[in-house]
């Protein structure tokens, strides 16, 4: 389990270099840079003798080249790409290699890069790659490997990964000449030992590709990834984009924090978030002028009511109504008020896997993983605490702290094969469990059993992964066309719309059945229903009464924002938007 912190490798961009110093008081680490990705494509004839496909193995390494460009504008613009073409009759590269051909250097990803790998897409395209760039074939892999690495060097900017994704339908690129095959392979292990990163994206042949004649001890390859994912042959563009966005996939951690299993035993563990809410850009100000983005800040100033002076923070304090009775705090009260204990997860005890419920989840779990550098030992014993809870089938419960002013949470951790660790489940307490009153309508068994016919008709294997939110995929598909001068978008496929129509193939006459059963004859689905009106005037009259009661008890901080503001409009109260306000004008207009 030697290869957990590289699985896991914590990243992030430049501007949480600034965040190092207060995150590290909290317990909350992060590594600072970016990430950069050489594609480096083989532009032997070989790669553009399509064979009975439609696509070559040329064009698919461009389309997927665009894939992940567009992609990366999107999530990840930040992030460094560059292209490099091998086995070209002509060369551009910094040390003068022959048959190399840098199309582009390492750069923020930009729609111009897009369109100058649009021209090499087709038929057309391959006549222009003739024509701009060449074939050839007496080229040393070594050469090209000192390339890419030249690249990264090149950057001045700080770089937390590095990667280099080949592309090739050649399985043995230096046949016989075993001279340059040894170069080749001490130039990647040159390369590995420097945090670069070496990854086949190998294309089918006709005969099969043997990784044995070259790339087997070539190729570097983390202990804990999927080889059957890194040794498949890619014969179409989907096999081919899954294999390198899997690649190409942040596990970036949430935060560094110390597991404690009792007062004297303790190991470092990371947390990482398996799923975030995809959101859609933020709009960008410009300077109407020139189109320069423009920064704003907001600056909140607080001023006496009677006096209209500017107060310091030192001038103000906090308070809170509590029973009729307003509690002031200073501020280094609220402060310590926020704090319960140190950063961390503390185990409380295990309980059998069975008594974790669906119900108890709570919010998106997270992945709870071994840190070797701050602890030493902490994979062997995360992995001996991982294999019994996995032989015994239970799980642990712990305290989770996540930063030093959050309050704890109650967890279950939760064994998980892929990506090897522990599910970190967030559980209710007592307090947010809510007891609702159900009225409780039994059917009849005719009844149920027609509709457990209608479920079994409409079952379907569900795959959370196979459905794309249509809003944001229209949405950057719009930006796409605008930033590439299309002369219109492609259109999303909405995949959430049911498919009435094989729907009322399927259930055939089992709807009308049930309709039968359940509603009476004259039931019109689409018919208007009529409102009941409400008596306000009855119940206006005991407002006051109500209100009066929970001030005197002291429990009018339990109403809510819009109940208070509905009461404040009916006695004729100023309404304002703080709950504190509407509390004071409501406790003094009822006690006066």
């Amino acid at each position: 389990m030697s290869g957990w912190e590289l699985y896991y490798k914590i990243e992030g961009d430049e501007e949480a270099e600034e965040e190092e110093e207060n995150l590290e008081a909290s317990g909350d680490y992060k590594y600072s840079g970016r990430h950069s990705l050489v594609f480096l494509v083989d532009a032997s004839r070989a790669m553009f003798e399509s064979q009975s496909e439609v696509l070559t193995p040329f064009d698919m390494s461009i389309q997927c080249i665009q894939s992940v460009y567009i992609s990366k504008i999107i999530s990840s613009k930040k992030d460094l790409l560059a292209v490099v073409f091998y086995g070209t009759e002509k060369d551009k590269n910094s040390v003068n290699f022959k048959n190399i051909y840098v199309l582009q250097e390492l750069d923020n990803p930009s729609a111009k890069q897009i369109l100058e790998l649009d021209r090499f897409k087709g038929q057309q395209g391959q006549k222009c790659f003739q024509d701009l760039i060449g074939h050839g074939s007496d080229y040393s892999l070594s050469e090209v490997l000192w390339v890419c690495a030249s690249l990264f060097s090149d950057v001045r900017l700080k770089m937390s990964h590095t990667r280099i994704m080949l592309l090739t339908s050649e399985e043995n690129p230096h046949g016989n000449d075993s001279a340059k095959a040894s170069r080749a392979r001490t130039e990647a292990g040159d390369l590995q030992d420097t945090g670069i990163f070496l990854d086949l994206m190998h294309l089918k042949k006709p005969g099969g590709f043997d990784l044995s004649l070259f790339y087997r001890d070539t190729i570097n390859i983390a202990e804990d990834e999927d080889l059957r994912v890194h040794f498949e042959e890619s014969s179409k563009l989907e096999d081919l984009l899954l294999k390198v966005h899997a690649k190409d996939t942040r596990k970036q951690a949430l935060s560094r924090l110390k597991l404690k299993l009792n007062k004297d035993i303790v190991i470092s563990v990371g947390i990482c978030n398996l799923v975030q809410k995809a959101l859609k850009l933020p709009p960008l100000k410009l300077y109407q002028e020139t189109n320069e983005p423009v920064k704003t800040k907001t600056l909140t100033r607080t001023f006496n009511t009677n006096t209209c002076s500017l107060l310091l923070p030192s001038d103000t304090k906090r308070s809170q109504i509590f029973g009729n009775h307003q509690i002031i705090l200073e501020k280094e009260e609220t402060e310590e008020l926020k704090w319960f204990n140190d950063p961390g997860l503390m185990l409380m005890g295990f309980k059998p896997l069975v008594m974790l419920k669906k119900h108890h989840y709570l919010r998106p779990s997270l992945l709870v993983y071994p840190e070797e550098p701050l602890v030493i030992g902490s994979s062997i014993l995360f992995s001996a605490l991982l294999i019994k809870c996995l032989e015994k089938e239970v799980i642990a419960l712990c305290r989770y702290t996540p930063h030093r002013n959050i309050p704890p949470y109650f967890v279950a951790l939760k064994i998980q094969v892929t990506p090897p660790g522990f599910q970190l489940v967030f559980l209710p307490f007592a307090d947010d469990k809510m007891k609702v009153p159900f009225m409780y309508v039994m059917a009849t068994p005719e009844q149920m059993d027609k509709m457990k016919a209608i479920i079994q008709k409409l079952r379907f294997t569900y795959r959370s992964d196979s459905f794309e939110n249509p809003v944001l995929q229209q949405y950057f598909r719009n930006l796409e066309a605008l930033a590439l001068d299309l002369m219109e978008p492609e259109q999303a496929v909405d995949l959430t719309l049911p498919k009435v129509e094989a729907m009322n193939k399927r259930l055939g006459s089992l709807v009308d059945e049930f309709k039968e059963l359940v509603y009476p004859p004259d039931y019109n689905p689409e018919g208007k229903v009529t409102k009941r009106k409400h008596d306000n005037e009855g119940s206006g009259s005991k407002r006051p009464k109500k209100l009066k009661t929970h001030i005197s008890k002291g429990m009018l901080g339990k109403f809510t924002v819009p109940m208070l503001k509905e009461a404040c409009r009916v006695d004729g109260l100023k309404s304002v938007l703080k709950k504190q306000d509407l509390l004071k004008a409501l406790t003094t207009r009822f006690q006066d």
